[in-house]
């Protein structure tokens, strides 16, 4: 018979909760049984009890953990001041992870919890939803096809709404866009990039300590540049209260294929060297899970979480990396630090950044 993993969810009432369904996911997979939850905010326990079938319930996080020695780890909030904390402790005790994005605070931490990952030999995926899409799959057959030609140029933008736009964007939504880029286009070479309070140059004064535990934070508006293998290049952009366009676009010589933040989404083909149907006369088609132009069949449960915890439990039994990996979490959050460190020297930085602390932290004024 197979094995049935035994799961513990971690959340955090009032302070991230338990992210986008990372609690709830696990009692429609046949395999998971969720044999405790951890929560803080005690007035919070017997719902989450109910919420996620648990069998026992704890305050303490760690406590669960020595106790029920859990197989597969949900570290479920949002927020992330305490994820690194939280992951290493599961990973000490050989506990695989599945987590919410973004991944941490810093380079110092992810390289932590890579090396930790690496030495007890176990599996993480994040909650990069997008990579999961069966759109991104046929996107990227259809590059490596030659469909929109030569990959000139990807193009992306974060939600830019009039509370995150700019650096809490660029962590807390971007980093969906950033990992997006990586998965079609491969690894960063270097970034160059540009962080504005209010038109001026972010510099010491502008920096706070940002919402969701993000630790220091600064900008209202994010430019940034990322030359990717092959010298494809890549833009992404954040400006607050100028949203509407969330998503990302592969520019080819010979077309473009557009793709909306979220899993199964519909994506979007243009065979037109000028980018332009009102050009050429070609239009968009729609790219659904069965191809371009075919009308969309999957029901709503096939959602991101389930198909990244039945890869997850996949790259385990196979030993390999999730689609959704330790590495890729650490890559996003490079982009995300690459895109501070390249404002405050002043120009473009070389990946991997020899900066591994947060560079909002060495910024003059």
């Amino acid at each position: 018979m197979a094995k049935k993993y035994r799961v513990g969810i971690i959340g955090r009432t009032g302070k991230g909760n338990y992210g986008h369904g990372l609690d709830v996911v696990w009692k429609d997979i046949d395999r998971c049984d969720v044999v405790a939850v951890a929560d803080d905010n005690k007035s919070a326990l017997p719902g989450a009890l109910t919420r996620t079938g648990a069998k026992k319930s704890y305050l303490d996080y760690r406590e669960m953990l020595e106790k029920e020695k859990p197989d597969i780890v949900s570290v479920s909030q949002r927020w992330l001041d305490r994820h690194h904390e939280m992951v290493m402790a599961a990973v000490s005790l050989g506990c695989h992870v599945y987590m919410e994005k973004p991944f941490v605070r810093d380079l110092v931490q992810a390289d932590e919890i890579v090396k930790a990952c690496e030495m007890r030999h176990v599996k993480l995926a994040i909650a990069h939803g997008n990579r999961y899409s069966p759109q991104v799959a046929i996107a990227r057959k259809l590059i490596a096809a030659g469909e929109i030609g030569q990959v000139l140029e990807v193009r992306a933008r974060g939600k830019e709404d009039a509370r995150r736009g700019g650096g809490e964007d660029l962590w807390v939504l971007g980093t969906h866009m950033l990992d997006l880029m990586r998965a079609l286009v491969g690894d960063v070479v270097d970034c160059y990039a540009r962080c504005s309070e209010k038109g001026q140059p972010v510099n010491r004064s502008h920096v706070y300590e940002g919402n969701e535990g993000i630790g220091p934070l600064a900008a209202d508006t994010i430019d940034a540049v990322y030359r990717f293998q092959d010298g494809v290049n890549g833009y992404f952009s954040s400006h607050r209260g100028h949203g509407g366009r969330f998503g990302l676009k592969v520019f080819g010589s010979k077309g473009v294929i557009e793709f909306q933040s979220g899993y199964l989404r519909t994506a979007w083909l243009l065979k037109d060297p000028a980018w332009s149907p009102g050009r050429s006369g070609a239009s968009w088609q729609p790219i659904s899970s069965n191809g371009v132009g075919k009308p969309e069949t999957r029901s709503s449960k096939h959602r991101a979480n389930a198909a990244t915890v039945l890869d997850l439990i996949e790259a385990i039994e196979k030993d390999r990396q999730p689609i959704s990996s330790v590495y890729d979490a650490r890559a996003a959050t490079e982009m995300i630090a690459g895109v501070f460190e390249s404002h405050r020297v002043g120009g473009p930085v070389e990946f991997p950044l020899k900066n591994r602390k947060n560079p909002l932290t060495m910024l003059k004024r």
